[in-house]
């Protein structure tokens, strides 16, 4: 995990009046039906949109949309942006994203104005880092800006690849905000410091358990990632999941928490069903809720009980500094939300502490309880915030021009 903070050039080291500035912002949002349901990361992106356009850059801006195999239009991200900056933003789409026509378009913009790209991932060579549309994107530009925080933690070549081939790389404000805000809280909490950690794949959180277990004073694991720690403790758990290889470093955790005198919290109860929602909002599903000690073998744990919660709440109030990664259920279904709504409900009225939603469905999940503005800092990071919470190097970072 980072140890200090942001020591990167960000936009305002350089001067960028009259330069043609390739700006990489995350703008992967959700759009159904047509509509985009959660703007969070279009609203991220527009405090460096308006300070390039407002001191004279020629601003030209890419993102990813989507799975490459969809091959997303983003013109209507474009129209969103636009309205979100007040701005007139240029969509300038071409299948190959770059090309003859593109580059001429860009050359033509005047000092202030703002024109977008096609989806990156309409070009192959994208997830693969290739030199080839690295240099293709470097053509466009004399300054290399990424506030991607989102896509931080993957070498594409629009987050990566791109910076070997321009002068300059610099962070955007969101960029410096999220390294800044998440070293401080977490380098520096104030005590007690308690981590909640959830989510389905304990495999995704091996590092991020460690980690928190160094920093924070209480590690409270929920979500369908305790049942591995639980069938380690030789507990019936039924359909939960359960990752069998990674028990025995479960075990290993909740050792090296005793040795370090923190305290490892985990489910006493849940809320479980005899078969997975289908589809995943059902309604209509029947839910039982048991004890840990006597699961039934045929049912499979959904969300957390309700002396789990209680028993969580009752080391929430007690902290000064909450970081939390990860739902303790599936709240997208309203009958095994609870546990999620209460800690976010929670984190939402404490006001003496320092809350931390830690970006990927945390961060959808207070945006879904509209409680996304009571959170001291709530990450637009999902995968990039988690590589952060292991320790693990971000290229999209490491790869900008040091101070």
């Amino acid at each position: 995990m980072a140890k200090s903070k942001f020591n990167k050039k960000t936009i305002e080291d350089i001067n960028v009046k009259g330069k043609r500035v390739l700006l990489r912002c995350d703008l992967n949002v959700p759009i159904n039906d047509g509509k985009i349901s959660d703007d969070q990361r279009i609203i991220a992106s527009v405090p460096t949109i308006k300070y390039l356009a407002t001191h004279g850059a020629r601003v030209v801006i890419c993102s990813h949309l989507g799975k490459p195999e969809k091959r997303q239009d983003i013109a209507p991200v474009c129209k969103a942006l636009s309205k979100a900056c007040k701005l007139p933003i240029k969509f300038i789409g071409s299948d190959r994203v770059v090309d003859d026509k593109v580059v001429k378009e860009v050359n033509a913009l005047k000092d202030g104005q703002v024109a977008m790209l096609q989806n990156t991932r309409w070009r192959d060579e994208e997830s693969k880092n290739e030199d080839s549309f690295s240099k293709e994107l470097a053509s466009l530009a004399d300054v290399f800006v990424n506030d991607a925080f989102g896509t931080c933690h993957r070498a594409h070549s629009s987050t990566y690849g791109v910076s070997k081939f321009v002068p300059v790389s610099v962070g955007g404000y969101l960029i410096k905000a999220e390294l800044d805000k998440l070293c401080n809280y977490i380098d520096n909490p104030k005590r007690p410091f308690v981590t909640i950690l959830g989510g389905s794949k304990i495999a995704d959180k091996l590092k991020v358990i460690d980690n928190a277990l160094d920093r924070s004073d209480v590690v409270i694991i929920g979500g369908g990632m305790s049942y591995t720690f639980l069938k380690g403790f030789g507990y019936e758990t039924g359909k939960s999941l359960v990752d069998e290889s990674k028990i025995e470093y479960c075990m290993q955790m909740v050792e090296k928490a005793k040795k370090l005198g923190k305290e490892l919290i985990l489910p006493v109860d849940c809320v479980a069903a005899d078969h997975f929602p289908q589809p995943l909002t059902d309604p209509t599903i029947e839910t039982k809720t048991f004890d840990l000690h006597h699961l039934d073998k045929n049912y499979g744990s959904y969300d957390a009980g309700p002396e789990t919660i209680k028993n969580m709440l009752k080391y929430m109030v007690k902290a000064k500094t909450i970081l939390w990664n990860g739902p303790v259920g599936l709240f997208e279904n309203q009958k095994f939300a609870i546990g999620t709504y209460c800690i976010a409900k929670e984190m939402s009225l404490l006001k003496d502490t320092v809350t931390i939603v830690g970006g990927g469905d945390s961060a959808s999940a207070v945006n879904q309880f509209k409680l996304a503005d009571k959170m001291t800092h709530v990450s637009t990071g999902g995968g990039a915030t988690l590589e952060f919470l292991k320790g693990e190097p971000l290229p999209g970072i490491e790869c900008l021009t040091d101070k």
